[in-house]
């Protein structure tokens, strides 16, 4: 199981939480009860319960440095704004990916929404990159909705909806820079 865990680890940025979940449907798939592998020249957890010796491999890769939580979510967040998405919906995915709030809101707070949300309308060609939100009501209710379910705030997404040149936006920019 250790190895199973150091080669995971080797292969995939992860989190105490999904390592930890990965070992638990390894020891489920591989049909291990009571003791863990039976290998000849195991350690003492080869007679503990799985549960145990999974918190004791998860305790080696905390010592390793194998695993670091918070270094997970800046990149994760670096990631996801960089891709569009707002800070409500970054928090959704470290919370799926088993980030506690206080490491995720410590990786949050680096995120600048505002750019977030540009390379959002970027993608989408809307605002200033494009033809402005859709002039139709209905037009412009979706482009609002699509901003939301990205994780955008509200009063954020209205502003640059309505944007219509990337010189109102640097003009935004300047008003909330400083």
């Amino acid at each position: 199981m250790k190895d199973l865990a150091l080669h995971y680890v080797s292969r995939y940025a992860t989190t105490r939480h999904k390592l930890a979940t990965y070992l638990r449907r390894k020891v489920r798939e591989k049909g291990w009860e009571g003791a863990a592998e039976p290998e000849e020249n195991a350690d003492d957890m080869a007679s503990q319960s799985p549960e145990s010796a999974i918190s004791q491999i998860l305790e080696l890769v905390d010592r390793l440095g194998a695993v670091n939580d918070g270094l997970f979510a800046e990149g994760r967040t670096r990631a996801l704004s960089r891709r569009g998405m707002g800070a409500n919906r970054i928090r959704q995915a470290l919370a799926g990916a088993g980030i506690e709030r206080g490491v995720a809101d410590e990786a949050l707070s680096d995120m600048d929404a505002l750019e977030a949300a540009v390379a959002f309308l970027r993608r989408r060609r809307w605002g200033p990159f494009g033809e402005g939100a859709p002039h139709d009501p209905d037009g412009r209710r979706k482009a609002f909705a699509a901003m939301m379910r990205a994780g955008h705030a509200p009063d954020l997404s209205g502003k640059l909806l309505r944007l219509s040149s990337e010189e109102e936006l640097e003009q935004l920019r300047a008003e909330r820079g400083g």
